[in-house]
């Protein structure tokens, strides 16, 4: 299964909920003393966390090896069937000290090294070593196909290329249109040096004699903050992509600023089940729980995510919009099935009201619910797209915090979030980090404008394309190309991106995301995208674009609903039916004025973002 590129959710069995042991909430006695307290607790400004103030990665690595030598800090699998392996932050250490040490014996100076690889012990140990000294990182979507992963790394001009035993085949295929890569290191390999091929393992024991032999040279590098130390490509089509060059100083400035806004702890354990290669998942869930001595937990694949979630029992995860909204509905079918949505949404009535003063028992009555995600679950932060506050607020109503974070590949990627200590807006992405700025460019009436952002964790620039980079930078503002307001206490809410604007005869902009998420709101539909149709093939600008919906259907609860067998055409009008009922909540100008039937997945990034012009160039879906 092609994770979170081709995505497809898999259909997650959760354990009956039963919900026998409620707490006896109508003998809770009210103390009125509480409720003044909790209404001056909500009018009073709370202040952020103390925040870090690293300026390399190499201090974090360095102070992470000092202070949380024996935690855990990496559990994986071996396989499906065995339990979770155990790494403490000294082995880690240890094994990143002794690769950096061979690899720069190996390298030339800020040479570069592509990982292509699926989360793995060998990877997080790969990132820290080339951002400690040891080259510049170039972290790669493994599941690229062959000549899209050769373009990348010839464009990168890499040196070597770190590689799983998954893609040694692929590796092996492309091999002869690589010329610039002198060395293919293979992960968790004992294999000695033979031509250009050498295992990882084997790399690290010669780097133990090294140290051994009293050379110190790796951990004796300087590194400068504003040096370039990742290459990072953007999703989309690899041959137009663009290569992010990211700073120390950038990916330190993001942990230091995100510490301000959330507080993490040594008991903490975060459940990586995003690819790795993008930065949302490298730094914020990889580089600040590494920074706060947390352990992280490794997710086998989607269709592993509810037995791995039981098994780790994390505290924390970080999640994309698309699977945060699965979870909720299969949680809630599941719900339903047991004949307990009814006591269920009673529940979150009463322990709301409960919580307003200051009494707060949600994590005992949705004990259920929550231990099918673990147990332990206390923190979900969604980013990437915006999601249904609906959503975002259930999160919250049985027990667990939900924050929003905001940014891009070229903020490394975090430029805005939600405060954990603040009361949750949920259909906002948050407020600017720390020591950064953000404002909205010429916005409308309603507030809307594209949005601009300086600050520390701004790229330095596109590789190799200083056009491609003046284009995006004014004034040393970053013209991020997203479309959003901000109010009146800096919260910023997204609205759409600027290159999927719908704009209509009379002027209009209609943000497709927007009419998007209302349709996500009915369970005919699967996944949906929005845009502009023209009325006819000609290249024709007088002609008004047609709001049009590609759809999904959600055949499942189709059948639950209507029952078996539907032709096409019967499916075409329920779904339609439910779309203009959909079309009265909306602006007349923003109805959906026809739709498609589409049988086959959306083609994604890994960031599990429809490929919209791919999509709209495609033409294959049917009516």
């Amino acid at each position: 299964m092609r994770i979170l590129r081709d995505f497809k959710i898999p259909n997650f069995k959760f354990n009956k909920i039963k919900m026998n042991d409620i707490p006896d909430v109508e003998n809770v006695k009210i103390d009125y003393e509480k409720i003044k307290e909790a209404e001056n607790k909500k009018n009073k400004k709370h202040q952020p966390y103390p925040s870090t103030e690293y300026k390399t990665v190499k201090e974090i690595f360095i102070h992470s090896m000092e202070n949380y030598a024996n935690n855990t800090l990496i559990l994986q699998k071996p396989n499906h069937k065995d339990p979770y392996k155990e790494y403490t932050y000294k082995q880690f250490g240890e094994d990143v000290v002794a690769l950096g040490s061979k690899l720069i014996k190996m390298l030339p100076k800020n040479a570069k090294v592509a990982i292509v690889s699926e989360t793995t012990y060998d990877w997080y140990v790969s990132y820290i070593t080339m951002l400690c000294g040891a080259g510049i990182v170039v972290p790669i979507d493994k599941e690229l196909p062959e000549n899209e992963l050769e373009n990348v790394i010839n464009r990168s001009k890499a040196t070597a290329v770190i590689y799983s035993e998954k893609k040694k085949d692929a590796i092996k295929k492309i091999e002869n249109n690589i010329p610039t890569v002198k060395y293919f290191i293979e992960m968790d390999s004992d294999d000695h040096i033979v031509d250009k091929h050498m295992g990882f393992n084997y790399l690290i024991q010669e780097g133990k004699e090294i140290l051994a032999n009293g050379d110190n040279s790796y951990m004796n590098i300087e590194i400068d903050p504003e040096e370039f130390k990742m290459l990072i490509f953007t999703s989309g089509t690899t041959s137009k992509s663009k290569g992010v060059m990211i700073s120390s100083k950038n990916l330190a400035a993001n942990i230091n600023a995100v510490s301000e806004l959330v507080k993490l702890y040594e008991t903490d354990r975060l459940f990586s089940v995003l690819p790795l290669h993008h930065t949302y998942e490298s730094t914020i869930g990889f580089l600040l729980p590494f920074a706060c001595g947390c352990s992280v937990a490794v997710c086998e694949g989607l269709r592993y995510i509810v037995p791995n979630l039981q098994e780790a029992k994390p505290t924390a995860m970080l999640a994309v919009p698309l699977l945060i909204e699965t979870l909720y509905k299969k949680i809630n079918e599941t719900i339903k099935k047991s004949k307990k949505d009814g006591l269920v949404n009673s529940m979150i009535h009463v322990t709301n009201l409960l919580k307003n003063v200051n009494i707060d028992i949600k994590r005992k009555v949705f004990k259920e619910i929550l231990d099918n995600l673990g147990g332990n679950i206390r923190i979900i932060v969604s980013a990437a797209a915006p999601i249904d506050a609906k959503i975002a607020k259930w999160v919250e109503d049985i027990g667990i915090k939900f924050l929003q974070g905001y940014g891009l590949t070229e903020t490394a990627p975090i430029a805005a979030l939600t405060p954990e200590y603040e009361p949750s807006r949920y259909a906002s992405t948050g407020i600017a980090v720390k020591d950064t700025d953000i404002k909205i460019l010429n916005p409308n009436e309603a507030g809307e404008g594209e949005i601009l952002i300086k600050g520390p964790t701004v790229m330095l620039g596109y590789y190799e394309d200083e056009e491609a980079t003046a284009k995006v930078m004014q004034d040393g503002y970053f013209c991020s190309g997203d479309i959003g307001r901000m109010d009146e206490d800096g919260y910023i809410y997204i609205t759409g991106r600027s290159k999927n604007v719908i704009v209509t005869q009379n002027g209009k902009n209609i943000y497709p995301e927007e009419i998007e998420l209302t349709l996500g709101n009915i369970p005919e539909i699967s996944e949906c995208m929005v845009y502009g149709k023209k009325e006819s093939e000609e290249n024709d600008h007088d002609k008004e674009l047609i709001i049009t919906a590609k759809i999904i259907p959600n055949y499942e609860k189709i059948e639950e609903l209507y029952g078996k067998d539907l032709s096409d055409e019967e499916i075409y009008k329920i779904i339609w039916n439910k779309v203009k009922e959909n079309n009265k909540k909306l602006t007349s100008y923003k109805a959906v004025k026809q739709i498609e039937i589409k049988k086959d997945e959306f083609e994604k990034t890994t960031t599990m973002k429809i490929k919209r012009f791919a999509e709209i160039n495609k033409g294959n879906a049917q009516k």
